[in-house]
């Protein structure tokens, strides 16, 4: 199994899952979309990942808010929200799903009539995919952490491709993974177009230093859901949380470093550049009580829900 903040515990159920393209299910092995397809083409469409826990999609509201804010900025239609919650709730029903499972909501600009960049080239409107797979963390990655190596591919600036944008375009991360991969590590750090450090390839980064937990501006990388959160119950809990500029010598630096993701929640660094983090003891004491801190949030929120569906 590759080591990565994605790698899940295997799970025979996901050869039996059914994906739902553009309002119909289809089994795994037949699921298509067109090659003329905006995404396949340009890269051109816009994505959410949503874990669904006993029963509900947590903080689907926070999700649904960046999706729209994502395809307005795109000049994408992309429906209602009621219209996307209950293509959702339509396939983990379908695929009798309760929780332990990621959802993959795409979506792109539709089929074009002919290969290109042009909008009006659009054949019928959006193609809406949905994958639904059982996935619990590696409880390995969860323990012991993971390596990262600083990339030598920054994230670019917002005039160039802005990064509060979870697009399909992700070709600059796959570049930063595969250079970090090839350097023996899990997975990247990247920095911005100042030297800063900014974000990984596909998580939010989380640095503790005196006791302070620090991640950078927001600039230079995607607004994550579970990266708000953090900044969120830290804050609430008394811990001393700030959006700042920092460089890798406060990283080598730190006591612990993590990073955020819906699908792995907080997953520990143990090392970075080669470099074992803190007093390689492999022990967190401030990410473990913001875990804590999360999984309440998460908590909470599908209480919230299940009773608002009531």
């Amino acid at each position: 199994m590759v080591r990565s903040t994605h790698a899940a515990v295997a799970d025979d159920r996901n050869s039996d899952v059914e994906i739902y393209i553009n309002g119909e299910f289809f089994v795994r092995d037949e699921a298509r979309i067109s090659v003329f397809d905006s995404g396949f083409l340009v890269g051109d469409g816009i994505w959410e990942g949503i874990r669904l826990h006993d029963g509900e999609f947590a903080f689907l509201d926070r999700h649904l808010d960046r999706l729209f804010m994502g395809a307005r900025a795109i000049d994408l239609d992309i429906g209602t929200p009621h219209e996307l919650v209950t293509a959702l709730r339509s396939t983990v029903e379908r695929n009798n799903m309760h929780g332990d499972v990621h959802c993959r909501l795409m979506i792109t600009r539709g089929n074009k009539k002919t290969p290109s960049q042009h909008p009006s080239n659009v054949i019928g409107g959006p193609n809406v995919v949905i994958i639904a797979e059982h996935k619990r963390a590696d409880p390995d990655v969860a323990r012991d952490g993971i390596s990262l190596f600083t990339a030598t591919i920054r994230r670019p600036a917002p005039d160039t491709l802005d990064q509060k944008l979870n697009c399909h375009s992700k070709l600059h991360e796959v570049i930063a993974l595969i250079q970090a991969v090839h350097a023996g590590a899990d997975e990247a750090l990247m920095l911005d177009p100042h030297g800063a450090v900014a974000t990984c390839n596909a998580t939010n980064f989380f640095i503790v230093r005196r006791g302070e937990v620090w991640t950078s501006t927001g600039e230079y990388n995607l607004p994550g859901i579970t990266r708000a959160l953090v900044l969120e119950v830290a804050r609430g809990a008394g811990i001393a949380a700030f959006e700042k500029n920092f460089s890798l010598a406060d990283v080598y630096a730190a006591e612990e470093v993590f990073v955020t993701g819906t699908f792995g929640g907080l997953t520990p660094v143990s090392m970075v550049d080669g470099r074992s983090i803190g007093d390689g003891s492999s022990r967190w004491p401030v990410m473990d009580r913001l875990i804590d801190l999360y999984r309440s949030a998460i908590h909470a929120d599908v209480e919230t829900q299940r009773r608002a569906r009531s």
